[in-house]
C-alpha cells in the first residue's frame, strides 16, 4: 500500500520516527496476532499517539516491533490494507485499556485502510433513476459544503455549491488573524479518506485552507462553485415540490432557481459577534473583529486592546504583544487550558516521510489519535446530582479534570501571585470550551508591557476604554476576539418550509434539527453540522460531517428509488428528539452551569452541543429509516 517504492533499508529508517504504540498496532496487523500488544507496552490513553512509557521499556517495545517487522519489509505494496476484525477490536482494547463495548461501531470509522473510502455512496443517479431530474443546492463550500458536493459527484447528482466568499474554505477563508491555527490533531481534522503531508502537529489556517482547496480541485468540485453568491432566500413550494432559491451577489442581480433539495452547510462559527459597547461608535482608531482582520493597519507601536478571552483571543494575544507598544486584554471569564506542548511543533522531516511514504502505519497514527478522543471524556462533562454538583465542579471526574486544569495554570504563575486570581476559572471545566495550549498564554501575560483587565468595560471613548471600576485604558487600535452568534442557525437567509412555515420563527430561540440535519414542514431541507452537533469533550467534527453526508445521500437514495418528490420528518419523532436532546443537555456542564458561553442561547439552553455519544450518532446516521418520514 505504499505510495512510493522503497527499499527494505529505506522502509525500516523511515519506520525509525514511529511512535511505538501505532508501530505495535502495524506488527499486529501484519502478523494477524493481538498476543505482540502486551500489557506492559500499553500507552497512557491521554497521552495517545505518543507512549508514555518509561525510556527502557519503550525501548523494549520498539527493539522488538523492528525485529518483528524485518521479514514485512521487503513486501510494503503487498500488505494487507484491512486488519482482521479480531485484531481491530484487541488494537482498541489495548490502547484504551478497556474493552470495545458499546464503542464497537467507532473502530470501523476510526480506521480508514490506506487508499479507500468506505462512506462514498455505491449507487449512482443512473443505476436509480436516469431521467428523473434531480438538482441538489447546497449553500456554502468549507468543510462541510464540500463534503456534500463530492458525495454528490460520486453519485452523479446535478448539484451547486453556492458561496458567498471568493474561495472555499469558510471560517479557514474568513479567520486569517495571526497564528490562527487548528486546536484539534491535524491529521483528524481531515476527510478520513484524503490524508495529507500536515507540516505541523497543529496546522495554521493558511495550510487547512490550502488543503481544501486541494480537496475541491482534486474531486473537480470547482466547476459546481458559483463563488460570490450568497443565498438570500429559500421558499419550499408545496404544489410543484421543490425548493425555490433565491441568491444574489456583488457582479449580479438576484436570481431565483429550482431545486429538489436544499443543503445548508453554512457552520455555526461564520457570524462575528461583536458586543454593544457604549461609545464604541465614537473611537478614533481602528476597530475590527478577528474573524475580519484588517490587515492593512500595523500594529507596531500601537497601544492595542483585545476584548475576549476565547480560543481566539489566547491565540492571537501572544502574536500581538510581539508587535504592540502595549497591550491590553479584557476578559469577562478565565479559560481553562489543556497542556499541548506541541501545539507549535513542526512534524520533523523524517516523520512527515513516514507518514507520507507508509500509508498503512499512517492509518494507524491516525487511528491512534482518533480513538481515544472519538469516545471521549464525556463522563467528566456529566452532571451528578449526588455529587453535589456547584459551579466549581459537577461531579467527581469534573473535579479531578478542574483540578488537573488548574495546577497546569498555577504552576505557570508561582513568581506572579497577582495573576493567580485572575487566571483561575469560576465554573466547572466543559461550561466553555477548553483550549488548547503549550505555555504561551500565560508567558504572554506575564509581559511587562502586557495588563490583563477582569473588571466589565462600561463604555468607550475616542482614545481609550472605561472599565466599571473606574479604570481608563488609552489605546490606539481596539480588536474583538469575542466569538460567533453561533446559535442564529442558517442566518442571514430567510427559511418558508411548507405551507409558509418561517424556519427561525417556528425556532424562536431554540433551533433544533433532527441530529442536527431534518426538520417537520421543511421537506428535503438538510443542515450539515446543524443544531447540537457541535462537540467538546467527546467526538470528531469531521466524523460527524462524514457522517452527515452519508444520511444525507441516503435521503437522495429514497428520493430516487421510490419515485417520490419529498420527505419531510415526522412530527412526532421530532418531538422525541427534542426531548431527549433537551434533557441530555442540562445534565451536561454546559448545559448545567450558569456561566454565559457561545455554547447557550439566548435563554442559557444549549442548541450547540451534541450531549449523547459518538457512537449514537454514528449508528442514528447510517441510514434513513422511512419509517420517520413522510413521503409525498
Amino acid at each position: 500500500m505504499s505510495e512510493v517504492q522503497l527499499s527494505p533499508e529505506e522502509v525500516r529508517d523511515r519506520l525509525r520516527a514511529a511512535e511505538t504504540p501505532a508501530l505495535l498496532m502495524l506488527v499486529a496487523h501484519l502478523t494477524d496476532d493481538p498476543a505482540v500488544l502486551r500489557p506492559q507496552w500499553r500507552p497512557n490513553p491521554d497521552l495517545l499517539p505518543a507512549t508514555g512509557l518509561d525510556a527502557s521499556t519503550d525501548a523494549e517495545a520498539r527493539e522488538f516491533c523492528f525485529a518483528t517487522l524485518e521479514p514485512y519489509l521487503a513486501g510494503v505494496a503487498g500488505w494487507p490494507g484491512s486488519p482482521s476484525e479480531t485484531v481491530l477490536e484487541a488494537i482498541a482494547a489495548w490502547a484504551l485499556d478497556r474493552s470495545a463495548g458499546e464503542d464497537a461501531d467507532l473502530l470501523r470509522v476510526a480506521f480508514v485502510p490506506p487508499g479507500t473510502d468506505p462512506r462514498a455512496p455505491k449507487w449512482t443517479k443512473d443505476d436509480l433513476d436516469p431521467a428523473r431530474p434531480m438538482r441538489v443546492a447546497i449553500v456554502g463550500a468549507g468543510l462541510s459544503g464540500l463534503m456534500a458536493g463530492l458525495r454528490m459527484k460520486q453519485a452523479g447528482v446535478d448539484f451547486t455549491i453556492f458561496e458567498k466568499n471568493a474561495d472555499v474554505g469558510g471560517t479557514w477563508y474568513e479567520n486569517s488573524y495571526p497564528d490562527c491555527r487548528i486546536d484539534v490533531h491535524s491529521h483528524i481534522y481531515t476527510y478520513s479518506f484524503f490524508p495529507h503531508d500536515w507540516p505541523s502537529y497543529f496546522c495554521r489556517q493558511d495550510v487547512i485552507h490550502s488543503y481544501l482547496r486541494g480537496f475541491a480541485e482534486e474531486n473537480g468540485l470547482l466547476d459546481h462553485i458559483r463563488f460570490g453568491a450568497e443565498v438570500v432566500s429559500a421558499a419550499w413550494d408545496d404544489e410543484r415540490q421543490h425548493w425555490a432559491v433565491a441568491s444574489t451577489g456583488p457582479e449580479e442581480p438576484e436570481r431565483t432557481e429550482e431545486f429538489s433539495v436544499l443543503v445548508s452547510a453554512v457552520g455555526q462559527l461564520n457570524r462575528p459577534m461583536i458586543p454593544r459597547i457604549d461609545g464604541l461608535d465614537t473611537f478614533d482608531g481602528p476597530v475590527f473583529h478577528t474573524a475580519q482582520w484588517d490587515h492593512s493597519v500595523d500594529l507596531a507601536g500601537k497601544r492595542v486592546a483585545i476584548i475576549g478571552t476565547g480560543a481566539t483571543g489566547v491565540q492571537v494575544a501572544p502574536a500581538i504583544a510581539r508587535e504592540a507598544e502595549s497591550l491590553t486584554v479584557f476578559q469577562r471569564s478565565a479559560p481553562y487550558l489543556q497542556p499541548t506542548p506541541e501545539l507549535r511543533q513542526e512534524i520533523s522531516t523524517a516523520e512527515r516521510a513516514l507518514l507520507r511514504e507508509i500509508p498503512l502505519y499512517r492509518a494507524y497514527y491516525r487511528f491512534s489519535i482518533f480513538l481515544p478522543r472519538a469516545i471521549g471524556r464525556l463522563a467528566a462533562a456529566t452532571v451528578d446530582p449526588a455529587y453535589p454538583p456547584t459551579e466549581q465542579a459537577v461531579s467527581a471526574a469534573n473535579e479531578q479534570l478542574r483540578q488537573l486544569l488548574t495546577d497546569y495554570l498555577l504552576n505557570q504563575v508561582r513568581d506572579r501571585p497577582d495573576l493567580a486570581a485572575k487566571i483561575i476559572p469560576d465554573y466547572p471545566p466543559g461550561a466553555k470550551r477548553i483550549i488548547r495550549d503549550d505555555g504561551t498564554w500565560i508567558s504572554t501575560l506575564k509581559q511587562e508591557h502586557v495588563e490583563l483587565v477582569t473588571e466589565r468595560i462600561a463604555r468607550v471613548d475616542g482614545s481609550g476604554i472605561h472599565t466599571e471600576d473606574g479604570h481608563y485604558v488609552p489605546v490606539d487600535v481596539i480588536v474583538f476576539g469575542t466569538g460567533f452568534n453561533a446559535s442564529d442557525f442558517l442566518m442571514p437567509m430567510k427559511v418558508t418550509g411548507a405551507g409558509g412555515t418561517d424556519l427561525h420563527e417556528s425556532w424562536g430561540v431554540d433551533a433544533c434539527a433532527y441530529l442536527g440535519l431534518t426538520v417537520p414542514d421543511f421537506p428535503n431541507l438538510f443542515c450539515m453540522y446543524g443544531p447540537n452537533t457541535n462537540l467538546l469533550l467527546h467526538g470528531n467534527l469531521v466524523l460527524f460531517i462524514e457522517c452527515q453526508s452519508v444520511y444525507l445521500l441516503s435521503a437522495v437514495e429514497q428520493l430516487l428509488s421510490t419515485g417520490k418528490s419529498s420527505l419531510s420528518l415526522r412530527r412526532d419523532v421530532f418531538a422525541k428528539y427534542r426531548d431527549e436532546v433537551g434533557e441530555a443537555s442540562a445534565l451536561r456542564v454546559w448545559g448545567w452551569s450558569k456561566t454565559h458561553s457561545w455554547y447557550q442561547n439566548a435563554e442559557g439552553r444549549s442548541t450547540i452541543m451534541w450531549p449523547l455519544s459518538a457512537h449514537r450518532y454514528i449508528s442514528a446516521t447510517q441510514a434513513v429509516d422511512p419509517e420517520q418520514y413522510e413521503f409525498r
